[in-house]
């Protein structure tokens, strides 16, 4: 019974907000506030207007900037997992966390900084000569908001790599060298299969912030560049609840259907690995 508390007021702290949301997205707008209802008229508007592409443009981002933060995180957890002694692993991951102790917006507003004109790196490239101006497309550009959320939401998808790469056994891997595999062999057929659990979740990871995201398509990408989080304030500066609601609807069941898909499809166990073969 002890258990199962905590497990009801956490499902309930998350369950309640999108139960509320969900109903108020049926709700009419009237006036400067909203009128009890049930009515498809803020999912028609979504559906129908340019917020759906601001939806198709904001899964592109999500799915774009999310395969490229695997293509960083994967090695770097690799090398963590199979080359750093484990006495500095733990110094090493606190490294990669290390920048989260910087608040967000401020890492954000440091990279409008350095990518403006006037910047770092464009004085950088004037004085080596490799143009003669500075470079605009660096800032407010698909360029900076993908350098953005790479750099927010990359080193969150090591860590899941990194635990299930480590939950590997062994044993599995000595065998395949045993049996005359390459190297190459070994991880395409046994290392990276193993690690598809924890590879799934950190692209979950890495999707859900993207896909979420407001500052950084804010900041770096302009005034004018939406993904959908942009949408939704949009939505709530003109005191259209239900259309807010709406739009938070449909990407939070989006969420809830990636989460449900890995859960089902791999064993929690596989991705904890050792963790819980312990307890």
């Amino acid at each position: 019974m002890s258990q199962i508390i905590p497990l009801i007021i956490i499902s309930g702290m998350i369950i309640f907000p999108f139960i509320l949301t969900l109903v108020i997205s049926f709700w009419s707008k009237k006036g400067f506030g909203m009128v009890p209802d049930f009515t498809l008229k803020s999912y028609e508007i979504f559906l129908s207007g340019p917020r759906f592409e601001v939806l198709k443009f904001s899964i592109w981002i999500s799915i774009s900037s999310t395969t490229m933060m695997l293509l960083v995180a994967y090695p770097l957890a690799f090398i963590i997992a199979t080359k750093v002694k484990q006495n500095f692993t733990r110094l090493v991951l606190f490294l990669f966390a290390a920048p989260f102790l910087v608040n967000y917006f401020i890492r954000t507003f440091s990279w409008a900084d350095i990518l403006a004109r006037n910047g770092t790196i464009n004085n950088l490239i004037v004085y080596l000569k490799f143009s003669d101006m500075p470079i605009d497309w660096l800032l407010y550009s698909n360029f900076a908001v993908y350098l953005g959320l790479i750099s927010a939401y990359m080193p969150f998808m090591i860590f899941p790599i990194w635990l299930s790469l480590s939950g590997i056994d062994r044993r599995y891997v000595e065998a395949s060298w045993m049996l005359g595999a390459s190297p190459a062999r070994t991880f395409w057929r046994v290392i990276f299969p193993l690690s598809l659990p924890g590879v799934i979740a950190a692209a979950i990871f890495g999707f859900v912030g993207a896909f979420g995201e407001v500052a950084v398509s804010k900041i770096l990408g302009g005034t004018g560049y939406q993904l959908i989080g942009n949408a939704v304030i949009s939505s709530l500066n003109v005191l259209n609840f239900p259309l807010a609601a709406a739009l938070s609807s449909i990407t939070t069941m989006l969420m809830f259907g990636l989460l449900f898909l890995w859960y089902n499809l791999f064993d929690i166990r596989l991705f904890l690995g050792k963790t819980v073969g312990r307890n």
